[in-house]
């Protein structure tokens, strides 16, 4: 997508912008959705944040955060196993 410009604007006591349908459309962002704004040097990075899965009963809540982190732990192992 080529860059646009936008005006900033009023919202209430606030400042924003709009985003061009181009943009929205292409990361299936819609009204309502939840959305991530990061300041990375001097550009801002918006994502769409992933939906959250409901998690089985007894699965605790960090449970894919621990699995994350073993996976980056026994990266190289795991590598391994796929050409097996």
């Amino acid at each position: 997508m080529a860059a646009t410009e936008r005006r900033i604007t009023k919202i209430g006591n606030s400042l924003g912008l709009t985003l061009p349908n181009e943009a929205l459309k292409a990361l299936n962002i819609n009204k309502g959705d939840e959305v991530q704004v990061e300041l990375v040097g001097n550009q801002i990075i918006i994502k769409k944040t992933p939906e959250m899965i409901p998690l089985p009963e007894g699965v605790p809540a960090d449970f894919f955060n621990v699995l994350e982190e073993e996976m980056e732990a026994h990266r190289e192992a795991l590598k391994g196993l796929v050409n097996r």
